[in-house]
Formats: structure tokens, C-alpha cells, sequence
């Protein structure tokens, strides 16, 4: 995303706790800060992009956070998939004069790269409209209401993403316990009612048996609880939504929470002995050019 908004023309100052991926932005042409308060007082736009909520909080919050060095009239945007209840709470402590956005994406390191990611955007309407003329760089850009809802549609999309990853597993060992090919089974997927994103992006990462690195299940449990917490407000039981997170949860606790998101697949053909390897130049999402 820094890379896309240099490109862009923008003068970007980066920060990350990484110091490879730092350099890797200064490489690329951004100004290295000294700390995320750093990077926060020298910008009108911050964007934080971070793995988890408590990490936005610890960044973000107090005296001594980012937050409170922003200067009047700057915008906050904060693509990390978080609890919306955190960023509004976030939003009502920031100093006079600067706004607050939210802006969860989606699309994978692959999509960040290419400029195709999809950006949920929600916040009040001046500061989403001066971040979207930013934010359009990086790809599409969906207004979504209120401030935190942009979170929701975010989680309601992985809601979505995680029950087809965890389908597609089984989907593949039904058909290969019957006797069909594996190529012939993912083309005819593909040219069906049952094709989806997970069927076109991530099957090729099963095949290739990395089971795409980029996205752990550390991180899909994550957005699971998350999730867990907008389903309450349902008031009924959500069963498909439900075994997604138990299938997930028991990959993350046979393999580690660093393993690649797939896994819920690995477990299926560990337990079987189905090999989903299918001959070809399978290169990870990330990897991709």
C-alpha cells in the first residue's frame, strides 16, 4: 500500500517496528519516522494497518500515542479489521480538530500490491470524502455508513470468506472419494454455482500445498472472535458461521496460529489421506507479480 501511494505521487512518511519492511518503504521512496507518533505529527493523513486491535490501541492510545500527536485538521485512517466499538472510542479521545475514519480492507497481499484491494470506508462525511481521494489509490472504495461500520462490513465479508475456505476442503474430498479428478472437479467448480473467490484465489494454494503463508490462521481466528462479538446482536443461533470458527480453531491448535489459512484443508486431507496436490506452477498470492 506505501508503494501504491508513492506511485500515486504522494510524499509518504512510513513507520514499522519491522526495520526490513521499513527500509523496504524507504527503498521505495517513503521518509523513515523515528515512531508512529513521529509519523502521525508530520502527516495530514495517518494510516495505520496493523494485526490486531489490542496493537491499535497500544499505537494509538494515551498521552504518549499517536493519536495525540496529530495535529489540527489531520485525518486518522485505520485499515486494520478491528472492533468498532475500539475505534469509536478512539475517535472520541482525539484531540480538537482531527478526525477519525475507518477503513478495513480486503483483496489480500496480492490485491495491495496490484492496487485491487477493496476498502470499506465509514466515518463522517467530510474527512471519508478527503480520504477516499487517497484511498482510491489502493483500490475500490465502498462508503459504509457511520463510523465502526466499515469494521462490520469487513467481518460480515470474512464471515463469508471463512465457511467457503472451510467448505472448500470437504468440497474437494467428496469428489475425490468418488472417483472424480482433482482438475476436473476445481474447472467444473469454477464454471458452477459453486464458484466463489476462495474457489479461484486460494484452491491453487492447497494444490501447491504452502496453504497461502501470507494469511495465518492466527489471523482468521482473530477476525473469528471479532466476528463472534456482531453475532451476538443476532439473536439466533448461526450454524454455518459457528463450524467455520470450530474448524478454524482446530486447525490453529493442530498446526500453530503461524501456519497459512489453508490448513483447514491440510486437516482434512492429513485426516483422510487425500493429496489435493495438483501438478503446476502454483505461486503463493503473495508472491504473485
Amino acid at each position: 500500500m506505501c508503494r501504491r501511494l508513492i506511485a500515486a505521487g504522494y510524499d509518504v512518511v512510513a513507520f514499522d517496528i519491522d526495520d526490513s519492511a521499513l527500509d523496504e518503504a524507504v527503498t521505495a521512496g517513503a521518509t523513515a519516522a523515528t515512531s508512529a507518533s513521529a509519523c502521525a505529527a508530520e502527516v495530514g493523513l495517518f494510516l495505520t494497518s496493523l494485526p490486531h486491535p489490542s496493537h491499535v490501541e497500544a499505537v494509538m492510545a494515551g498521552a504518549d500515542g499517536a493519536l495525540a500527536a496529530m495535529r489540527p485538521g489531520s485525518i486518522w485512517v485505520d485499515l486494520t479489521t478491528n472492533h468498532p466499538e475500539l475505534v469509536r472510542e478512539l475517535a472520541a479521545a482525539a484531540p480538537r480538530g482531527v478526525q477519525v475514519v475507518d477503513s478495513p480492507v480486503t483483496g489480500a497481499v496480492d490485491g495491495a500490491r496490484n492496487g485491487t484491494l477493496t476498502l470499506f470506508v465509514s466515518g463522517e462525511a467530510e474527512p471519508v470524502a478527503a480520504a477516499t481521494k487517497v484511498l482510491e489509490n489502493l483500490g475500490l472504495v465502498i462508503a459504509c455508513g457511520p463510523l465502526g461500520s466499515g469494521n462490520v462490513v469487513k467481518l460480515v465479508t470474512n464471515q463469508l470468506w471463512f465457511v467457503s475456505a472451510a467448505a472448500l476442503g470437504e468440497a474437494f474430498a467428496t469428489g475425490m472419494a468418488n472417483g472424480v479428478d482433482l482438475a476436473t472437479l476445481w474447472h467444473a467448480i469454477k464454471e458452477s454455482v459453486g464458484d466463489s473467490f476462495v474457489v479461484r484465489h486460494d484452491a491453487p494454494s492447497v494444490f501447491a500445498g504452502h496453504y497461502d503463508p501470507s494469511f495465518t490462521l492466527g489471523l482468521c481466528v482473530k477476525d473469528l472472535g471479532l466476528l463472534d462479538e456482531l453475532v451476538h446482536n443476532v439473536g439466533t443461533d448461526l450454524p454455518m458461521t459457528a463450524a467455520a470458527q470450530a474448524v478454524f480453531d482446530q486447525a490453529a491448535q493442530r498446526y500453530g496460529t503461524a501456519a497459512g489459512e489453508l490448513h483447514v484443508v491440510k486437516r482434512i486431507e492429513d485426516d483422510t489421506g487425500i493429496s489435493m496436490r495438483l501438478p503446476g506452477d502454483w505461486v503463493a498470492p503473495s508472491e504473485q507479480r
